[in-house]
């Protein structure tokens, strides 16, 4: 169902924009960034790394389907990510900031596409400003560089109980 939705979203995307969206969807990370509020919200969280891959192939060719037989997103936590980023935080004055992240989680939405995801100790009732904050270290932390075989969108950063407080570019 989710690459279903995701495939009737490329479709119109290629519908509107033509050659020029399948660059800015699939090459410049669009559907990736578009996945994170697709509708229905229920149906893409089960499988975004899904939604992902129907938008792509959709926006990309405009014809043929090739729906997963199997979920596309992998969720796997990362402590040495979190380990590093943390030794880093404590030697740039953000060592507090840091200790609000809990685990960090890589989230693959496909072959080459990922989302990083930092579960906090903040709930929906924490001030928007230490959320914020947070991801800005974070983010200022992450150099960028991804390396020859994947590339990393988003950064999530969640409440203790999953719920999504806030997302940012990579």
């Amino acid at each position: 169902m989710a690459y279903d939705a995701g495939w009737r979203e490329g479709k119109q995307l290629f519908k509107d924009g033509g050659k020029g969206a399948g660059v800015r969807e699939v090459v410049w990370g669009g559907c990736v960034r578009r996945s994170l509020t697709a509708e229905p919200r229920n149906v893409v969280e089960k499988d975004r790394g899904a939604w992902v891959l129907g938008c792509k192939e959709a926006v990309g060719t405009g014809t043929d389907r090739h729906p997963p037989g199997k979920p596309v997103t992998h969720r796997a936590p990362d402590p040495d990510l979190l380990a590093r980023f943390r030794t880093w935080a404590g030697a740039n004055g953000a060592k507090q900031v840091a200790l609000h992240i809990g685990q960090v989680v890589l989230v693959r939405l496909g072959d080459r596409d990922y989302d990083v995801e930092i579960a906090t100790t903040y709930t929906d009732k924490s001030p928007k400003f230490d959320v914020k904050r947070l991801a800005a270290v974070f983010a200022a932390w992450w150099d960028g560089d991804d390396g020859d075989n994947a590339t990393a969108w988003n950064l999530i950063v969640t409440a203790e109980n999953g719920k999504r407080l806030s997302t940012r570019s990579l």
